[in-house]
């Protein structure tokens, strides 16, 4: 018994035109078929699980029966849902709603763009050192326009030096706002809460690389211009210690900048203005603060310890300076640890 019935192989036979099947043939016809379906229904879900689907498509079908040497059924390729409609008179017996077309508007359309594949073509750049105008090379006015960032010299012996102009930095518009944040506190409210939580974001946050190097101009241009401002100083040296504790902030290219400005902040014969202003606490936090930087990228740049160490001796063997200088120095030989004290012990008794 087949599940195929009978009436639809003779509703097949009549749509290829054999219109007198008789019904034994059909019956006969039905076991056969539903054999050949399952074969290649069978073909198509082993093509399905090769491609990692759990859907079958008509995709597998089509392989099914090239792999039977069968021509694949056309018409069928569509993603989206078919639709069935029952035949008149039949209870059992569906066809698929197709849209009639006429085949003059088929014929009148225009036809579609070829899609284009992949290729690889070649073509001359230059023929004996002439460029070709050719779509695929770029016109002389574009190459020597101004635009592109480059400016040409020339040595003294005539060759020509592509020299590259500075590139702007762009920062995102966040960015932007949260460094005029922290320069306003920094500048104005640097005793606040707010300005303590922004030390807290400063040393935490992984966003801030890109804020470097305006921070360290930042600090440099305040530090030169500042030294009358106790309580600027000492905000602008806890902002470098915020940044120093960043974990995600690479900030060894620009210790060359801030190296000068933390050792101002120690030696500098006047820090602040007023006579309440405690400098000397000011030259023991950053006198720890220069330390820390020698612990920590000492094994980095190998004079960095050696550089700061006479800077800090000379300031304190010159009977010129002051005692405040005198004093930051001292501290600063100090922190650096007790290598360095006997060291330099060792140096005065020879």
């Amino acid at each position: 018994m087949s599940i195929v019935p009978k009436e639809n192989i003779e509703v097949i036979a009549q749509s290829i035109g054999i219109n007198n099947l008789s019904s034994d043939v059909a019956l006969a016809l039905a076991p056969d078929t539903e054999y050949r379906m399952r074969e290649i229904m069978q073909e198509a879900i082993k093509c399905m699980r090769h491609s990692k689907r759990t859907t079958l498509t008509a995709d597998d079908v089509d392989a099914a029966l090239n792999m039977r040497n069968v021509e694949p059924i056309y018409g069928f390729a569509s993603r989206g849902p078919l639709r069935f409609k029952r035949a008149i008179g039949q209870r059992d017996l569906f066809y698929i709603d197709d849209k009639d077309v006429d085949l003059k508007d088929v014929i009148e359309m225009p036809l579609p763009k070829a899609p284009l594949d992949t290729a690889v073509h070649c073509h001359w750049l230059a023929i004996e050192g002439v460029q070709p105008a050719i779509p695929e090379n770029a016109s002389v006015e574009v190459i020597a326009a101004p635009s592109d960032g480059k400016k040409l010299e020339q040595k003294d012996d005539g060759l020509p030096v592509d020299i590259k102009l500075p590139v702007k930095h762009v920062l995102s518009r966040e960015l932007q706002l949260y460094f005029d944040k922290i320069t306003e506190l920094t500048m104005s409210s640097s005793d606040s809460v707010l300005f303590k939580q922004a030390l807290v974001s400063l040393a935490t946050d992984s966003g801030l690389h890109p804020l470097v190097p305006y921070f360290t101009y930042f600090i440099a241009d305040e530090v030169s211009r500042g030294l009358s401002d106790y309580s600027l100083l000492f905000a602008l040296m806890r902002i470098v210690r915020s940044l120093l504790r960043n974990p995600h902030i690479h900030i060894e290219p620009y210790l060359h900048q801030l190296m000068p400005s933390v050792v101002t902040c120690l030696v500098a014969r006047r820090l602040g203005n007023r006579f309440a202003d405690n400098h000397w606490e000011l030259r023991d936090f950053t006198a720890n603060l220069v330390a820390s930087i020698c612990k920590r990228f000492g094994h980095v740049y190998s004079n960095l310890q050696t550089r700061l160490t006479k800077t800090l001796l000379n300031a304190f063997l010159d009977p010129k300076r002051a005692m405040t200088q005198q004093y930051g120095a001292i501290r600063g030989l100090a922190a650096l640890g007790p290598t360095v004290r006997c060291f330099l012990r060792n140096k005065r008794m020879r």
